[in-house]
Order: structure tokens, then sequence, then C-alpha cells
């Protein structure tokens, strides 16, 4: 199922106003991390996966990357990054990440920012990037932890008095769709567990070279008490890949 939730008007604005579409790379804060594993980018050629606004693809155009393609299913982000956009060597290109139709080999560097949870396939989309990237090219990309996306709920579990006691996990192996809401809306995201996205790399050919379960920094921690509930379960993982053939 090709989800795109972006192109209504309601679900849209509300995502409109969240810090990290109003502050850009700097507001999220899996950013420095997932930064410190994207290869050095100059006179690389960069696909964006599911590039929403395009902060990635101008961070990559900004790194020296000779290239860059965005792609994204909904029509309303790629409105937004290209109002954003005053770069030369970057292409927007309306796709579901699924429907990615282009040369073998024709980028260095694949990444990819919390959009793969929603591709029902992993298998096939990483035996696509492969094709895709060149050899020794990088997959870099950020998925919601299967910590988090077990249940479909994910919430803390509360007592009486609205304390946050746990964070429930059940249904762990059990993966596939979960019908979880997310700003007020229901979406379709795809539950598959750690070691799923790891063999499923190392079968289509990839090498892994990190794993980050997104441990909150002191600098973090500092900035703002919410990073504390990242010490009780982690909410995103990044991983990155190296193509070997």
């Amino acid at each position: 199922m090709k989800q795109n939730k972006y192109d209504e008007s309601t679900f849209f604005n509300e995502y409109s106003r969240m810090p990290r579409s109003t502050g850009g790379l700097e507001a999220a804060g899996e950013w420095p991390e997932l930064r410190r594993m994207i290869p050095d980018l100059k006179d690389k050629s960069v696909l964006d996966l599911g590039c929403g606004y395009g902060w990635h693809c101008r961070y990559a155009e900004e790194q020296g990357a000779t290239y860059v393609l965005g792609i994204d299913i909904s029509a309303k982000m790629l409105e937004r990054a290209r109002a954003l956009t005053d770069h030369q060597h970057i292409e927007y290109r309306r796709a579901a990440i699924e429907d990615l139709s282009v040369s073998d080999e024709s980028f260095e560097v694949v990444i990819s920012s919390l959009a793969i949870h929603y591709i029902e396939d992993f298998k096939q989309l990483c035996h696509k990037v492969h094709q895709i990237l060149t050899p020794d090219g990088h997959f870099v990309f950020s998925v919601e932890h299967p910590m988090f996306t077990a249940l479909a709920a994910q919430d803390f579990y509360y007592d009486t008095e609205g304390t946050k006691l746990h964070w429930p996990v059940d249904n762990y192996h059990l993966e596939g769709i979960r019908e979880a809401d997310f700003l007020g809306h229901t979406v379709m995201k795809y539950h598959r567990t750690v070691s799923t996205y790891v063999n499923e790399l190392l079968s289509a050919g990839f090498q892994l070279t990190r794993l980050s379960e997104l441990k909150p920094t002191p600098e973090m921690l500092r900035s703002s008490p919410a990073y504390e509930e990242e010490l009780r379960r982690p909410m995103f993982m990044l991983i990155s890949a190296v193509k070997k053939q």
C-alpha cells in the first residue's frame, strides 16, 4: 500500500507546524547522529528517498554534491521543497519510493529520513537501492525503532494519575502493518524487527558500518527535558551500510 497522508490538507497543516518542519535539520533530534553517519558528499551524486521539504537535499548540495535527486509521493511536500530550494544541482521528482525508476549504479549515496517504516517490502527496497548504488556506495537511513513500532499505540503505560510507568512492548516478532496515531490522524506504518532490518541489508549485499539507537547525549538532555524519555526507550534507529559486490 502506498500511503500519501501529506497531501491531505489537515494533516499537512499539522505537520507544517512541527518543530522539524519550521526549524529544519537543527530541530530534528536525530540529525547530529545521522549527519555523522553520512559520508563525505563532495562531488557525489545523492538520492533522498522520501525527501519531504528537501532539508537533506539542500544539505547534500551545500556539502558539494554534484547532483541531488529528492523523491516524494506528496505533491504538497514537493511544492514546499521547491519553494525553499535555490540550488542548481537539486532535482525534485514526484514518485512513491516503491515506484522509483533510475539507472543502475547511478548514485553514490542514498539517504532516507523517517520514511522507510511506511514501506511494506523492505527486502525489495534493499535490493533496489543496492542496484542503484555504485560499488562502495553508501545507504544511510533512519526509521522509527522497532521497540517504538511494535504496538500501534506507540505510547507509555500510565497509572491512574497519569504518571508514565513504562513503555510496553508486545507482538514484537509479529511483523506487519500497524495503524498508529500521528498528529491526531491514523497512519499506516510497517513494523519489522531489528534483525529483519539488519539481515535484509546483509542479504542484499550490504556491509553494515554503523547502527545507532540514538541514546540522548548530555547536550540533548540539557537542551530539552523531553529527551529524558529517550533514555527509557529508543524512538529512532539509524543505520549506515556500504554496497559490496
